[in-house]
């Protein structure tokens, strides 16, 4: 089996401030834009990585009735370069923010907000692990090595 992409789908009944929220915050550009469907597309960085996040709207007659509700048990995660410009533009957007940056020992920057259908999004860049997740994972590695 070949996989060729993969990229999450956010249900909504606000597609148009679904649509505007991750345009405005996170630069994604508008591929296809339909009453029920819209497709966005980013590319970045030497290797052209492309980035794609779809909106359905929830009560499409494709989404299975049992499905058709408010997102809850997910985490919508982007990782970027600057974790503190993309704070900058949320509060200059006015978007709810549930976390301003915080630094994680597990070595990331990470602040959370919501987007229009109440989905939690994380938006985090790489930043130093503590010491001691640090040696944690090299505790790890040598018990990992010690079974091999």
């Amino acid at each position: 089996m070949a996989m060729r992409r993969s990229f999450p789908t956010v249900l909504s009944d606000r597609l148009p401030e679904t649509r505007d929220f991750y345009v405005a915050l996170l630069g994604f550009r508008v591929a296809f834009d339909s009453d029920w469907y819209v497709a966005l597309t980013r590319t970045d960085g030497p290797d052209e990585d492309v980035h794609e996040l779809a909106i359905w709207a929830v009560g499409h007659e494709l989404v299975p009735p049992p499905y058709r509700a408010d997102p809850a048990g997910v985490i919508l995660t982007f990782m970027v370069d600057d974790v503190d410009a993309v704070h900058a533009e949320a509060r200059r957007l006015r978007l709810p923010l549930v976390a301003p940056p915080r630094d994680l020992f597990h070595g990331r920057r990470q602040m959370l907000v919501t987007d229009p259908n109440g989905m939690l999004v994380e938006i985090s860049s790489p930043s130093t692990p503590s010491p001691a997740f640090t040696a944690e994972l090299a505790r790890r590695g040598r018990a990992a090595e010690s079974l091999g």
